[in-house]
């Protein structure tokens, strides 16, 4: 099996652990810090997030080039990028410091209506070590890029669900300990620090990557701001799309209404995770086929083909959240936390297509066509989040999610017309290829599970027997009236493959 199966594999598995162990420790932790507590653990967190930014988009570089210079079998060239990276990273870190220090002394004056004085200290030492925690971890980050850029996916994706089981651990330990927000801060950028040498000795030792400044190279450094500066941008807008609303919340309302928001916030991340864990993978080959002059058919064979493996296992997502959604939500954090069911179920619906078109994205990026997209982002991103103002104060936390949609709405719109436009992507053959017969199964699935829905009963038990019969009625039809005959030999093929090494094995 290819890395780039392997990887799309472990993402999958890392993505259903993240989702498994966050949704049984995440009401853990709330009844642990509190409601109130929770909720400051939120706000900072999507304050502190704003500086991770700072990366400027150079792990998305770090990728596209790394891929070119392999394709081009230019060792040098790849040396010297490396070492001008980190010569940028270490640059970056001491600005996120500097930053760091002036927003240190200006929380008080941005939170000191809506937090108590205790809040505030606890706040500020959070703020520290956040500050400290993004210093390090930008440059990390590089690491797991050059692996990307290698199409190497399956150590890192083992050390990431590795990471991500021993900070369950850790944290489920600390919090039967009596921790508190600031503790759970501590223990993520210790484990930070020891899983960035972990990455770093793979790729030195295992790798043989090697950093080397042949050359300070202006125009190597003016082609890579020119491709990053776009990335950053457009990462910047997404980010406050998405996490401006907790801030405003947090000014305009109070901590509680901001834990509502960001649950809502978190499961519709959990939703887009299920896409990237393929579009994330496809970068490097959105690079080489653009670098090897593939056909605009080839490319749009390939959007569909990516699209269609993307949406199935959105609708099962989709399709259970809308009918099970409210009840899980109900059994998991209880009937206070019903709204951010509805915000993230807002969120699945609205994000579902443009999902489904990553790879035309992955294009983008690789042919350096990012001015439109980040010009159009911030133009939807502000008459969203002002709607989302407007709403929020009248509406709290729904409103605020209908005015940022509302904006995304109108975002995707217009990029659409640019794929068309521009990098003459066929959408309206798309559209029909991947949604018109999968949408008539969605529709049925749907039907189907109302019945399922009628079952009485209350508590886990009857949720995960309605869970499992859901399950079976959207494989059965989709397996039988919604996949291509490809589709289903890859299934069969995959099974076959798997008898015969169980066969194997026991002889």
């Amino acid at each position: 099996m290819s890395q780039l199966k392997k990887g799309a594999a472990l993402s999958y598995i890392q993505i259903f652990l993240t989702n498994v162990i966050g949704l049984v420790l995440t009401p853990f932790i709330i009844r642990s810090l509190g409601d109130s507590e929770f909720g400051l653990y939120t706000l900072i967190g999507s304050f502190i997030a704003y500086f991770s930014l700072m990366d400027l988009g150079l792990n998305n570089t770090i990728i596209r080039f790394v891929a070119k210079y392999r394709a081009e079998n230019d060792k040098e060239g790849e040396e010297n990028f490396l070492a001008i990276i980190n010569l940028i990273y270490l640059g970056i870190s001491f600005v996120v410091v500097v930053l760091g220090v002036i927003g240190y002394y200006n929380l008080e004056n941005i939170f000191k209506e809506s937090l108590t004085s205790q809040e505030l200290e606890k706040a500020k030492v959070m703020f520290v070590i956040l500050i400290f925690n993004v210093a390090i971890t930008l440059p990390g980050g590089a690491f797991v890029a050059i692996c990307s850029g290698y199409e190497k996916f399956v150590f890192p994706k083992i050390a990431s669900i590795i990471r991500y089981v021993i900070r369950s651990i850790a944290l489920t330990v600390l919090l039967f300990l009596d921790g508190d927000s600031v503790s759970i801060v501590i223990l993520d950028t210790v484990i930070n620090i020891v899983f960035i040498g972990v990455f770093a000795i793979f790729v030195f030792n295992k790798m043989k990557v090697r950093f080397k400044l042949h050359a300070f190279n202006y125009n190597l450094i003016l082609e890579v701001f020119s491709y990053s500066i776009w990335v950053l941008t457009f990462a910047v807008f997404n980010k406050f799309q998405w996490q401006s609303g907790q801030l405003i919340l947090g000014i305009l309302k109070d901590t509680t209404t901001v834990a509502i928001y960001g649950v809502g916030i978190m499961l519709g991340t959990y939703y887009g995770a299920f896409a990237s864990a393929i579009s994330s993978l496809l970068l490097p080959k959105a690079t080489k086929m653009f670098y090897d002059g593939s056909s605009i058919y080839d490319l749009n064979e390939m959007l569909i083909k990516v699209g269609r493996y993307i949406l199935l296992i959105l609708f099962f997502i989709l399709g259970g959240f809308i009918l099970l959604g409210q009840q899980f939500v109900s059994l998991w954090l209880g009937d206070n936390y019903i709204d951010s069911w509805l915000i993230a179920l807002l969120i699945m619906i609205v994000i579902t297509i443009p999902l489904t078109q990553s790879f035309a994205n992955n294009i983008l990026e690789a042919s350096k066509k990012l001015k439109i997209k980040v010009l159009t982002a911030f133009f939807s991103m502000i008459l969203g989040v002002a709607f989302g103002v407007f709403l929020g104060k009248e509406y709290s936390s729904l409103g605020m999610i209908i005015g940022i949609l509302s904006g995304r709405i109108l975002y995707e719109i217009i990029l659409n017309v640019y794929y068309v436009k521009i990098l003459k992507f066929d959408i309206f053959n798309f559209i029909k290829r991947v949604f018109f017969k999968n949408v008539i199964g969605f529709i049925v699935v749907l039907l189907l599970g109302v019945l399922i829905n009628k079952i009485g009963g209350a508590g886990w038990l009857n949720f995960i027997l309605k869970g499992v019969l859901y399950a079976l009625i959207y494989m059965a039809i989709f397996y039988k009236f919604m996949m291509l005959n490809e589709e289903k030999l890859l299934i069969k093929n995959f099974i076959l493959i798997k008898r015969n090494k169980i066969g194997a094995n026991e002889n």
